[in-house]
Formats: structure tokens, sequence, C-alpha cells
């Protein structure tokens, strides 16, 4: 922890924000289940170009809803910011309505905004940023039948020295990773790039949470670690393939907890984490970013 803030409680939920009808839904919409991928990660060209303009449609709702993170805020705002953005655009915010796992319930907010010790998947609510906070704002467009998912950290107001050096770490992190995702290798190579670079600046990179493969299905089942997995998480990295590149580093454990409510992940020891994440697609050469604006 880098503040006197105390740590995180959950906040007051505001109702479901109505979509119009002639957004189109993702198929998982009002189910209790995604359906499962079975189209692999490499993707034909057509596919690549529409993931490539809801990746950029994703930075564009990212950096609107960024511009907007200051000290008394709600996450709440911040959410309907994201809301309203990519409604604006024909899009559909993909995490709204995503089932949960095991029968809980379905995501209920167009984002997620994680603050300080919450690791990932912080439902927006009443919460009121305050300054110095790290808020990490994840956020996913849903057009023309493919997704585009992205992430940021941005500190409130003036952080500290501890804040800032943690947050330019992971980017550095999430930039060295999606540089190591080269044809031939194995998916596993880029979490060992990212947990080597986190233990040499003294921050433990999150295992629990990974990154994915995207596209028609918001997550394929492909997995990209961001620790040395090896040799488990082997698949070879091939032109085509769409996956999140997606690191998380902590200043202390990155042991961690979910919350009653089945989404919201938490730090065991309250430590603060930033996160970073960048849709990219792989050619001959390495990787391309999509989630720029």
């Amino acid at each position: 922890m880098t503040s006197s803030r105390a740590l995180l409680t959950k906040g007051d939920v505001s109702p479901l924000r109505d979509v119009p009808s002639h957004i189109a839904r993702p198929e998982y919409v009002g189910k209790k289940r995604a359906k499962q991928w079975r189209g692999g990660d490499v993707h034909s060209a057509e596919t690549i170009e529409k993931i490539r303009i809801s990746a950029r449609l994703a930075a564009q709702a990212l950096a609107e809803v960024c511009s907007h993170v200051a000290p008394g805020v709600t996450t709440d705002e911040l959410d309907r910011i994201g809301h309203e953005f990519l409604l604006d655009h024909d899009a559909y915010p993909s995490t709204l309505g995503y089932p949960g796992a095991w029968g809980r319930p379905a995501f209920p907010k167009s984002l997620c905004t994680s603050v300080n010790e919450i690791v990932c998947h912080g439902i927006p609510d009443s919460t009121v940023i305050e300054e110095g906070d790290i808020v990490k704002v994840d956020i996913t467009a849903f057009l023309n039948g493919v997704h585009g998912d992205n992430c940021a950290s941005v500190i409130a107001g003036e952080g500290s020295a501890e804040a800032v050096k943690l947050v330019d770490a992971t980017r550095e992190a999430l930039a060295r990773g999606i540089a190591a995702a080269k044809p031939g290798r194995e998916v596993n190579v880029i979490g060992r790039v990212i947990e080597l670079f986190a233990t040499r600046h003294g921050y433990e990179s999150v295992a629990d949470y990974t990154g994915h493969g995207v596209g028609p299905a918001f997550h394929t089942g492909l997995v990209i670690p961001h620790y040395d997995s090896a040799p488990a998480h082997n698949d070879v990295i091939t032109p085509g393939m769409v996956f999140t590149v997606e690191p998380m580093l902590v200043m202390g454990s990155q042991e961690n907890h979910e919350w009653k409510d089945g989404w919201t992940v938490a730090t065991d020891d309250g430590s603060w984490c930033a996160q970073f994440e960048h849709t990219v697609v792989i050619h001959e050469d390495g990787a391309e970013i999509l989630t720029l604006p």
C-alpha cells in the first residue's frame, strides 16, 4: 500500500444500463455461460480486419474513460462514460452481462474498475476515487461480431513515487511480453519474460489471471500466462493468432482472493496492483498491437 487509504470495500451498484435494441449483442448475453469457442486462434485476414476495428474502438473508449479518472469521481461514473462512448459508436460493451463462473451472477457493468489492491474484475459502483489511487480500467468493445479488449492503469491526481514506479514497470512489462511474442515460440515465453522483468524490479506477477485468445469469442480458451509456466501453456505462436497480453504486477505478494460478489479480486496482503493490456495479432515478424486509438 502506498497511502493511508483504507482497503477497498464494496459500494452500491447502480441499476443495469440500457443498450438500444439495434446494437448487436454477443451470443452469451442472457445465458448462464458463454458458448465454447471451437474456431481456433488463427483468424482469416477478413476477421483480423474486423478485430482491428473493434480493438481501435476499445482503445478510444479506454482513452476517453481514463481521461476522466480524477479524485472525487466515482467508478460508476467511469462506467457511464465508457458505456455511452461504446453505444455512440454502435458497439456493445462486452463485459455487460458476461456470464459468471459456476453459476455466479453475470457481470453487471460495461467495464471493470479495479482500484489499488483490487487486482482485476472490479465492479464499478459508488466508490469515490481518492488522490493517489491507482485505477485500472478494463474495457472491451463488441462490434461486427468480434471483440477488442484492453486495459490501462491511471493514477488519480498526484501519485506517490512507489505508485508511479509500479505503473511504469507494468507498462514496460507489457511491452516486453509483446516483443517476445514471435512465431515459432511457445506462448509461455511471454510469461517468462514478464515474470523475470517483474522480479528484477521487486514485484510479483499475478499468476491466477491471464491473457486469452480473443476475436469472435471474448475468451477462446487460449491461455497467455504472465509467469514462467513452462512446460505448461506450450501453444505455439503462429501468424494470424490474436490474443491479449495483460500483466498484473503487485508491490507485495500476488496471492489473492475473490470477493463474495463472484468477480472482484483483491490481494491478500493489501498490496497495490497495476495492469496494462493490449490485443495483438501475430505476423511473420512478431506481434502488432491492435488496441491503439
